[in-house]
């Protein structure tokens, strides 16, 4: 690492500044859904297997809530920019609230219908993409350390995404599902409320709403592409996102619960949840000049995560090396965070992280729909040693590009000062 910086100011910010009383809030609203959001794919597993439409049925309704996010996701970005993000999200917690109540009452009365729940979780997916674009833009309103904020709500996503899955499925084998989406409509309930709570500013974008709509989003698009860092990233993270992260997740399960039981791959996702905790403390430490070529580190690590089931471990070697890629995937993921609410502009920060948003989702996806296929011509094994050898180039290529390599923290490049556009920071050296 090269230095020590902060994200707006430049100066070593105070250990406890993080934890403001706006900080706070937020904190509770993203852990809150967080939690319950890791608790839809037990709940809706569950329930749709038991009223007889198998994991097909599963299938279609997780696809139809991804598929509204990716559809909607640069509208949600907008939208945001033109009338602010804090409305956005909490009229889309009450969307959320609206919907998983209604899921309730569908498991609770035995009247769920495939076609219902497919249509209510394409409508939460796209009430998700009214919510999403203000992840980012908030944080550099409710923290003056964006980086350590980043770490603290990645350790948070972390920890939910262990404790979610445990407490569904405890609340489904003593209850069924109609129980955990009710507790999942409360947590949308209670995000709503801390962020109706937050006391903010006026809105960076206030200015831009006299533009049409499709102005706004072809700004969003000029600005994105005026970025060479930032397409590049997401350029290279369509390759990583469908040949390693997206391929590697449905085949490594495969691997393992044909190799060691559905147990060891709960051990190893929980090893994975621990090693993202880690990954976030990590990066509220560590703070680098060059933070995306500091963070291509995490890049690597992850790449470990396909490679370790084709090895055939036992549990233990499973564990540790997945709790690495989990380490690596969240050092990555704070480092990029902060990268972007930093760099960008915050009038037009939500436009522009929709196209991150959109383009890693359509990788992921796809690279899901490919394993199998992919798998079937090369055997499990030798895909997921092509897919580690990927992630590793992949990580190369950030350090080759020399916009990504050479980019600076923000306030580091005049020694403080606030944040600057990225076409500021110089791009050869």
């Amino acid at each position: 690492m090269s230095g020590t910086t902060t994200g707006r100011n430049g100066a070593a910010p105070p250990a406890a500044s993080v934890w403001t009383g706006n900080f706070r809030l937020y904190f509770g609203a993203r852990t809150g859904s967080l939690l319950g959001d890791a608790m839809l794919p037990v709940a809706l597993s569950v329930g749709l297997i038991d009223a007889g439409y198998g994991s097909s049925g599963v299938g279609y309704a997780l696809g139809a809530w991804m598929a509204a996010l990716a559809l909607c996701m640069l509208f949600g970005g907008v939208l945001a920019d033109r009338f602010t993000p804090r409305r956005m999200m909490v009229l889309a917690d009450l969307v959320r609230l609206t919907i998983q109540a209604g899921m309730a009452v569908l498991f609770a009365t035995g009247t769920t219908s495939l076609a219902g729940v497919v249509v209510l979780q394409f409508l939460s997916g796209a009430a998700t993409a009214l919510f999403q674009p203000g992840v980012a833009s908030m944080v550099p309103q409710v923290a003056d350390d964006v980086q350590r904020a980043n770490g603290v709500l990645r350790v948070a996503e972390s920890a939910a995404g262990v404790l979610g899955p445990a407490l569904a499925g405890l609340l489904v084998g003593l209850s069924g599902p109609a129980t955990v989406f009710a507790v999942y409509a409360a947590t949308y309930a209670l995000s709503a409320g801390c962020l109706f709570a937050l006391r903010l500013g006026p809105s960076a974008g206030d200015g831009a709403r006299t533009d049409s709509f499709l102005r706004q989003l072809v700004t969003g698009w000029q600005e994105f592409r005026s970025r060479t860092w930032l397409w590049g990233v997401i350029s290279i993270f369509l390759l990583y996102g469908c040949f390693v992260a997206g391929v590697s997740l449905p085949v490594g399960a495969d691997l393992v619960v044909n190799g060691l039981g559905s147990t060891a791959l709960g051990i190893g996702m929980a090893a994975f949840g621990a090693g993202g905790v880690l990954g976030g403390i990590a990066a509220i430490k560590v703070r680098s000049e060059r933070p995306l070529a500091a963070g291509s580190a995490g890049w690597a690590l992850f790449a470990l995560y396909p490679i370790v089931p084709a090895l055939g471990p036992g549990v233990v070697v499973l564990s540790a090396g997945w709790a690495l890629a989990g380490a690596g995937l969240a050092y990555w993921s704070v480092i990029w965070a902060t990268t972007v609410q930093t760099q960008i502009p915050a009038e037009l920060l939500n436009r522009v992280y929709t196209y991150d948003v959109a383009g890693s989702l359509l990788s992921m996806a796809l690279g899901r729909s490919l394993a199998g296929p992919l798998a079937s011509v090369t055997g499990q094994r030798t895909l997921m040693v092509l897919a580690t050898a990927l992630g590793l180039v992949c990580a190369g290529l950030l350090l080759a590009v020399p916009a990504i390599r050479r980019l600076r923290a923000a306030g580091s490049q005049d020694g403080g000062g606030g944040a600057r556009p990225a076409e500021v920071a110089p791009e050869r050296g």
